[in-house]
């Protein structure tokens, strides 16, 4: 079904739906799922051999970076010697309510992964940067496209929008002196494939002669 309205009135809707029908919520409300995630940390970590100085990534319902902060926290109580980076969490600028401190009624930006105004993990995402020495900052929705463009161009990689804020933080606000950063980007781009469809360039139609092809391809 498609619900009428946005993502922060359908996620009220389906918590009030799961209180009195049997139905499994799993979205970042849910602590199983935090649990599933938080092993990306864990990856990050082994492939990093446990130094990383800072992490970037997009923030909407706040779940990856609560999910994130966990696994880390978890490793280095294990081991010590493996450090804690710096949470950088990125938001867009119309759906930033982490950033303005105060819940956003309307968002709107094309990183529609993004594009929540009420975080479901708002105290769980702020004790992450805060706690790590990171930074919550926001991104204009062509700075968001603008590092959409440089992944596809400059690295061969096709995400969506709301992946690329990761990537859009690190360019517009730096995270300080770190120097081994990893930037989350946390969809691929047939999430939201309008956005390549009207990146593209408008298809141009060709007679099917070795002549014709000739002159579009070479002039």
């Amino acid at each position: 079904m498609a619900l009428r309205g946005n993502f922060d009135e359908a996620l009220r809707l389906v918590r009030e739906i799961t209180q009195i029908h049997p139905i499994a919520l799993v979205n970042s409300v849910n602590d199983y799922r935090i649990a599933g995630q938080k092993c990306a940390a864990f990856e990050v970590m082994e492939d990093l051999d446990g130094r990383l100085d800072a992490l970037c990534i997009p923030v909407g319902n706040a779940g990856n970076i609560t999910a994130y902060w966990k696994g880390f926290q978890e490793l280095h109580a294990e081991d010590p010697s493996i450090g804690l980076p710096a949470m950088h969490g990125f938001q867009a600028r119309g759906a930033n309510p982490l950033v303005r401190g105060e819940m956003v009624p309307e968002p709107e930006t094309i990183a529609s992964a993004i594009r929540i105004g009420a975080p479901a993990r708002w105290e769980e995402a702020m004790a992450a940067m805060t706690g790590s020495g990171g930074t919550v900052a926001d991104c204009t929705d062509e700075e968001i496209l603008d590092a959409y463009r440089f992944l596809a161009r400059e690295e061969g990689v096709f995400c969506e929008p709301s992946s690329a804020t990761s990537v859009a933080g690190l360019m517009k606000h730096g995270v300080g002196d770190a120097q081994r950063v990893v930037c989350v980007l946390t969809g691929h781009g047939l999430k939201d494939p309008q956005t390549a469809l009207d990146e593209s360039p408008p298809v141009v139609p060709c007679e099917p002669t070795l002549s014709a092809l000739e002159k579009i391809l070479v002039g």
